[in-house]
């Protein structure tokens, strides 16, 4: 079911929610936690679909604000969507016009939810600094998207500086697998050091960046970015250790083949993650990854890239 509220205000948004769960359309109280979405207009519908597939795990409720340019002036028209439009969560969708967008945070206190945790998600360009986001500040963890700006490895370059508990990125979240396999692949006899590691793939994909950051902070190894033409995100890792390489190759984005000395070979499904696995992943956990902390403050400083000046 949708509602729209053309015209309206956040208090009276918020009247409609409690109605519709007093009539038994929309109940609230299984909600674990509320995800505020700053999207742009474009985005609306694919941030709506995305976190519909990711309240089927995480129940929510979604509020997402996007910015109009209507020449109206100061306006908020709603739009509420529950039921099948919504997945298992409630949806609210804020379009806003005039200097009520300086102010979001005052838009969206009235439909959070009581005593329940905030996250805010920026799909594509993010503030400078999330964490004094008038809206960022009031949330417990705070999604950026360094794969879906404009300029990833300079927004990838500034959150070292900027980088508060509870600051992550979807792009940490679409390795998560890769780090499985490969501390999988390390713990195997024999037992030697790793003393460099190659990263292939689409150098612009920030994603590579946070693998060989993590993997320079963690293994003490040198870590360099080999560019791939054509490639869509990581393809190939390797391990360089004295007596044989630990190899990950992943040339077609579906399936990463590992070799390593003394092993049979291994072929394991590995797609490239989907925006909504990536943000499902994310909202499994509502406390500071201090891992990705660690990754932003001393990893990236020893990643660098072949060719570049």
């Amino acid at each position: 079911m949708i509602i729209d509220m053309p015209d309206t205000t956040a208090n009276d948004v918020n009247r409609r929610l409690v109605r519709l769960r007093d009539e038994g359309g929309a109940v609230a109280l299984g909600r674990v936690l509320t995800l505020v979405v700053l999207a742009d207009e474009r985005d609306v519908e694919e941030a709506v679909a995305t976190t519909n597939d990711a309240s089927r795990e995480h129940p929510c409720r979604v509020i997402v604000v996007a910015p109009t340019q209507d020449g109206t002036g100061a306006r908020l028209d709603a739009q509420i969507r529950v039921g099948g439009d919504a997945g298992a969560s409630e949806v609210v969708v804020l379009r806003v016009s005039g200097p009520v967008l300086d102010r979001c945070d005052t838009l969206v206190m009235p439909l959070l939810l009581p005593d329940a945790p905030i996250v805010v998600w920026w799909p594509r360009e993010a503030p400078g600094d999330p964490a004094a986001d008038p809206v960022g500040a009031m949330a417990h963890r705070r999604i950026t998207d360094t794969t879906a700006v404009q300029d990833p490895i300079g927004m990838l370059r500034s959150l070292p500086t900027v980088s508060k508990p509870g600051d992550t990125d979807l792009a940490w979240a679409r390795v998560t697998l890769w780090r499985a396999l490969i501390a999988a692949a390390v713990e195997q006899p024999p037992f030697e050091p790793v003393h460099s590691v190659r990263v292939e793939g689409e150098v612009r994909h920030t994603s590579l960046h946070l693998l060989a950051a993590w993997l320079g902070e963690r293994l003490g190894a040198t870590t360099t970015i080999v560019p791939v033409d054509g490639a869509e995100a990581i393809t190939k890792v390797v391990l360089q250790r004295k007596d044989g390489d630990i190899v990950l190759d992943r040339p077609d984005g579906r399936v990463v083949t590992i070799t390593q000395p003394g092993k049979p070979e291994r072929r394991i499904s590995l797609p490239i993650r989907k925006l909504n696995e990536a943000l499902i992943e994310e909202l499994r956990r509502l406390d500071p990854d201090e891992v990705y902390e660690g990754v932003l403050a001393k990893g990236l400083p020893l990643v660098q890239v072949e060719g570049a000046a």
